[in-house]
């Protein structure tokens, strides 16, 4: 009997693809005991934090369906705790699904034939909604609406909010990414993806100039329990994740120093890059979730870079024309370059690449201008 192809939720994603309410792995704990530290704790904040990839919302969710119980009685969500209370959580929260509509948005399309498509994804574009996702107004604009409108038929391996869709890129991430027009397709690649058979390089722009030219980063990675939008690799108990990186470029500007690497990944887990690159003390330029700056300002980021001391009266003198020289990147630099595969029915290996999004190019000939 052939296995029913299953999306690929290991690769990069989305905070919102990849918390439980959106169809993510982990299960809710089936019962919690609060301890003598937790007295005085709200419910609602309480569970949160006890939760695995929950957020707020979707507790307040769970304990209006009855779907908490506390020492055998439904609760409110401003319990005040007392500590050796017996918590039950009796299953998920019930939303009605959507289903993913067609919608005339442009594609870039590298490659298409009867069993799959290359799409070169921009930055800005979520690949689809998440299941638990009850505002259907949520649902457009996304990858998967143009896709059902450009090929009409896609694999359902990946359910009804995401036909075709085998693997993710985050919503700021640009560059490839293959999906699937039938369930065969959709099958072989998955089992590619699951065997670490797909080939996929990065580039990113990062702060700093890394230690050494190349370097593994083998960090397991969680859900970041104090901000659920983020990721960690602080802690115990996160997923196997692993990344290579070798530097291309260094240059320094009067904004810092900068360094252009390309990047492979074994495994695929949410924000993986970002939060690896971030964990060795160089974010992705524009990611202000894992620590990059905003906005570089040219004289504050030069000082800082080369250890330059400035005084009061020359700091005051520089503000002004540094306001009008501010450089901003309002995305990530993440950029998934190349891809390569086997095809799922012929067996011919194929292998594509696409240039940096036209932003990023332009960003960086204005950073590099300023040298």
């Amino acid at each position: 009997m052939p296995v029913k192809p299953e999306i690929d939720r290991d690769l990069e994603a989305d905070e919102e693809l990849e918390s439980p309410e959106s169809g993510g792995e982990e299960a809710y704990p089936s019962e919690l005991h609060p301890t003598e530290d937790d007295a005085g704790r709200r419910l609602d904040q309480f569970l949160v934090s006890h939760l695995p990839d929950i957020s707020r919302a979707r507790v307040q969710q769970l304990i209006e369906q009855l779907k908490i119980v506390v020492d055998g009685k439904h609760a409110k969500p401003s319990l005040k705790l007392k500590g050796g209370e017996r918590i039950e959580v009796l299953g998920r929260v019930q939303v009605e699904p959507l289903r993913a509509e067609p919608e005339d948005i442009p594609l870039d399309v590298i490659y298409e034939d009867k069993d799959l498509a290359v799409i070169n994804k921009p930055a800005g574009m979520m690949v689809h909604v998440g299941n638990g996702s009850t505002d259907s107004a949520r649902n457009r604009g996304t990858l998967v609406n143009a896709l059902l409108f450009r090929f009409k038929k896609l694999s359902a391996g990946g359910g009804d909010l995401r036909p075709g869709i085998v693997h993710r890129l985050d919503k700021e991430t640009s560059g490839l990414i293959v999906v699937a027009k039938n369930d065969l397709a959709h099958q072989r690649l998955a089992e590619q993806f699951a065997a670490r058979g797909v080939k996929k390089k990065y580039v990113a722009l990062v702060h700093g100039w890394p230690i050494h030219d190349k370097g593994t980063i083998n960090a397991p990675i969680q859900r970041d329990r104090q901000n659920r939008t983020r990721m960690t690799t602080r802690g115990s108990g996160g997923r196997e994740a692993v990344s290579h990186y070798e530097v291309v470029e260094r240059f320094a500007s009067p904004y810092g120093r900068f360094a252009l690497v390309d990047v492979k990944i074994d495994t695929g887990r949410t924000h993986q890059i970002r939060v690896h690159m971030a964990s060795i003390g160089h974010p992705v330029v524009g990611d202000t979730l894992y620590g990059a700056a905003e906005v570089l300002s040219p004289h504050a980021l030069a000082r800082e870079a080369h250890g330059t001391p400035v005084s009061v009266k020359t700091e005051a003198k520089k503000t002004r024309t540094a306001e009008s020289k501010t450089l901003s990147l309002r995305r990530n630099f993440l950029h998934a370059a190349s891809l390569q595969f086997t095809h799922p029915r012929t067996g011919k290996e194929l292998t594509f690449s696409t240039p940096l999004a036209m932003e990023l190019q332009e960003f960086l000939t204005r950073l590099k201008a300023t040298g």
